[in-house]
C-alpha cells in the first residue's frame, strides 16, 4: 500500500521549521511493509529511480521525522528511504522477536530485502540507528550494501562519555518506568517535563528559533513509542552496545559523521573508532552535539555527497580498468 499523503504536523510544534521549504521540494510517498509480525511504516524521498538509495534508520525514541533535515538536503541526489523503527512512530511493534539490538538486525535485513531495491545501496544510521546498522552488517547474513554513513556514532559504552552520570540517571529513570504500574510507568516514559529537559541537555545551538523548534520537534516525536515494553527493550540495547563492538566486521566503505561536541561520545572516541573499522573515513562537524541532524543537516549532507561521488569515482575507475 502506497500513498503521497504526508503525514501530519504536530500541533505542538514550538517553531517553523527552517528546512520546511527544501523538505517541500522533495517528492515523498509513503507504504508500508509486513515484517517479523508487525507492520512497519516507511517514507520513500526523491526519484524512485535514482541510481542510488539510501535507507537511513533513525536514533532512539525518536521516527522518521528526525532525519528529515537532512533528506530536506539530500532531495535532488540520492533516492532515499525512511522507516520508522518497529514500536515506535507508525510501525507497530514486532512479535516475532525481541526490540534488542538482534531482533531490530532480523528487522533491518527483512526490510532491506523486502524493498527490493536494484542499483547503489547505502545504509545510514543515526545514533541508536548506527548501532543498529552496525550489527546487522557484522552478521554475514543478508544482501550486503554498497556504503555504510553514520551519524553521530555511538563509539563507546555509553556510560565511559562525558556524560555518564546523565547516563546512570537514565538507567534508573528507565528503571522506575519499568517497575511501576503500567498506566502510572507509561506516563512517566511520556512525561514532557523529563522530555524538555532532555532537549535542552542535547541542543547546543545558539540560535533561540532553531533550538524552539528542536524542542518542538523532541515534544511532538519522542513520546511516539507503542507501548512501555517496546521502549523499555530498546533503552536497554542502546546502553548495552556500541558500534565498536562490530566495526571490525563491517568490511563495506564507511563514512562516520561525528561531531566535536557531542556529548554521548565524544570526538576522542569516534576517531579510535575509525581506526576499528577496515574502511572508514571520518568527517568533524564542530559547535554541535548529539543532534547533527537537527543542528547541522547541511554539512551532514554535503560529507554525505562527497563521500557518495568519491564512491562512484572509485566505482567507474574499477569498470574502465
Amino acid at each position: 500500500m502506497t500513498s503521497s499523503t504526508r503525514y501530519a504536523a504536530s500541533p505542538y510544534r514550538a517553531a517553523a521549521s527552517p528546512y520546511a521549504e527544501a523538505l517541500g521540494r522533495v517528492p515523498v510517498r509513503r507504504a508500508e511493509l509486513p515484517l517479523l509480525g508487525g507492520l512497519t511504516r516507511y517514507w520513500d524521498y526523491g526519484d524512485p529511480d535514482a541510481d542510488t538509495t539510501l535507507v537511513l534508520v533513525h536514533g532512539f525514541r525518536g521516527d522518521h521525522h528526525g532525519l528529515e533535515p537532512v533528506v530536506a538536503q539530500l532531495g535532488g541526489g540520492p533516492r532515499l528511504i525512511s522507516p520508522d523503527l518497529p514500536g515506535f512512530g507508525e510501525s507497530t511493534p514486532l512479535t516475532e522477536v525481541d526490540h534488542d539490538i538482534a531482533g531490530y538486525s532480523a528487522w533491518l535485513r527483512a526490510f532491506v530485502a523486502g524493498l527490493g531495491l536494484r542499483g547503489r545501496v547505502v545504509l545510514l544510521g543515526h545514533s541508536f540507528g548506527s548501532i543498529v546498522v552496525a550489527a546487522t552488517l557484522a552478521e554475514d547474513a543478508g544482501e550486503r550494501p554498497d556504503a555504510v554513513v553514520l551519524v553521530n556514532p555511538i563509539g563507546q559504552p555509553a556510560l565511559a562519555g562525558p556524560r555518564g552520570v546523565l547516563t546512570r540517571l537514565a538507567i534508573f529513570y528507565y528503571w522506575l518506568a519499568a517497575a511501576l504500574p503500567e498506566r502510572l510507568g507509561f506516563a512517566l516514559l511520556r512525561n514532557r517535563i523529563i522530555v524538555r529537559v532532555m532537549s535542552i541537555a542535547m541542543a547546543k545551538t545558539r540560535d533561540h528559533s532553531l533550538r524552539a523548534w528542536i524542542h518542538g520537534q523532541h515534544d511532538s516525536y519522542f513520546s511516539a513509542f507503542s507501548d512501555r515494553r517496546v521502549v523499555l527493550q530498546a533503552f536497554r540495547a542502546s546502553v548495552a552496545h556500541d558500534v565498536s563492538e562490530y566495526a571490525a566486521s563491517v568490511p563495506e566503505p564507511t563514512l562516520l559523521v561525528a561531531a566535536v561536541d557531542d556529548d554521548i561520545t565524544p570526538i576522542a572516541a569516534e576517531r579510535r573508532l575509525r581506526g576499528l573499522f577496515p574502511d572508514a573515513r571520518l568527517v568533524e562537524i564542530g559547535d554541535v552535539g548529539h543532534l547533527i541532524h537537527y543542528e547541522k543537516p547541511g554539512e551532514a549532507a554535503r560529507a554525505i555527497e562527497e563521500f557518495l561521488t568519491e564512491g562512484d569515482a572509485a566505482t567507474n575507475r574499477e569498470e574502465s580498468a
